[in-house]
């Protein structure tokens, strides 16, 4: 996760999944907008997915419900 960028993008690269937001780190608005574009990316509502791990790290472990 790249928080503070210029702009929000989704990149999959040799298997990891690169995202950027615009949200600066502060206060968890980055991790929450990190799961908004990923939620979009996956055609998914945000509350499908959970941050398992790293709230305050650039890699982070994040689940997705199944329905």
């Amino acid at each position: 996760m790249t928080p503070g960028a210029r702009s929000e993008a989704v990149r999959i690269e040799g298997g990891t999944v690169h995202l950027r937001v615009t949200v600066p780190p502060a206060d968890g608005a980055a991790n929450a907008a990190v799961l908004r574009l990923l939620a979009a990316a996956l055609d998914v509502p945000p509350r499908d997915l959970t941050l398992i791990r790293g709230a305050s790290a650039r890699i982070k472990l994040i689940g997705i419900a199944r329905n």
